[in-house]
């Protein structure tokens, strides 16, 4: 027996204004002086704590293509361990 909340086919339809401030957010924290590499891993790591496949696949893609090693998004999950992050 599974123990996993069933998936949410469409969240943009059950959560509209939910997902236009999430959106909001997004173009605020581009807008920071933050490096996009690190806003990437950031968004990785709360996909991970959240359990979100989709959400981990579309920051893993984006992070790559940022130039993000393997070896980080691999060691991501146990950060504050590795001597690859400062």
């Amino acid at each position: 027996m599974s123990t996993h909340a069933p998936r949410l086919n469409n969240v943009f339809k059950l959560a509209p204004d939910t997902i236009k401030a999430m959106i909001s957010v997004e173009a605020a924290i581009k807008a920071s002086s933050l490096e996009p590499a690190l806003l990437d891993l950031v968004k990785m790591r709360a996909s991970q704590i959240n359990g979100c496949a989709f959400c981990l696949h579309m920051h893993a893609t984006e992070a790559r293509k940022q130039g993000e090693t393997e070896m980080r998004l691999y060691l991501l999950n146990a950060w504050r361990e590795s001597t690859l992050y400062t």
